[in-house]
């Protein structure tokens, strides 16, 4: 959601912009990402999840996609990692998945790729942030609002619900 608020503050050339040579853009680092899930998720229960058809390398030259097809491409992985996810169930719980041939558990390798995810993820946030200097829209309790966000939340009833719920059916509130 993170990832999907930050490319939609973003103009298509802003998704190339590169702080300098050695940096990647928003565009690279989706490529990377999408390519890594592709990769990892693809039969992750019976195949090494470093596929013979991913191109790493490649994911970090700059293709300067549409911004259709980039969010066709990011939208590619986050499809694959849920529907590998989606898979786990009792009977398979137990499988040792691998990744560049070291075992690990499902929770094991899930963790692993939540973590270089969000990695990514908050490269990208801070560069739209850069990006947008004081056009950015806060993707969390803007500066200074945090008081009035408490005094909001402690004035509703206690709930069992998921933290992203509220900012999924409402566009105004900050994640």
């Amino acid at each position: 959601m993170l990832g999907d608020k930050t490319i939609d503050q973003l103009t298509p050339e802003q998704l190339y912009w590169q702080y300098n040579g050695t940096s990647n853009s928003v565009g690279v680092i989706i490529q990377h990402v999408s390519g890594n899930m592709l990769s990892r998720w693809t039969d992750f229960l019976t195949t090494d999840g470093e596929k013979d058809f991913r191109k790493r390398d490649e994911e970090f030259e700059e293709k300067k996609l549409s911004h259709r097809d980039l969010l066709a491409q990011w939208e590619r992985g986050w499809e694959c990692l849920f529907t590998a996810l989606a898979s786990v169930n009792d009977e398979n719980f137990d499988t040792v998945i691998y990744i560049r041939n070291q075992g690990h558990s499902i929770p094991e390798a899930i963790n692993r790729q939540m973590m270089h995810y969000v990695y990514h993820v908050g490269q990208m946030v801070h560069i739209g942030k850069m990006l947008r200097d004081n056009e950015w829209q806060s993707l969390s309790i803007p500066k200074g609002k945090s008081k009035a966000y408490n005094q909001d939340k402690f004035s509703q009833e206690k709930s069992r619900t998921h933290f992203t719920q509220e900012y999924l059916s409402d566009n105004d509130n900050a994640l």
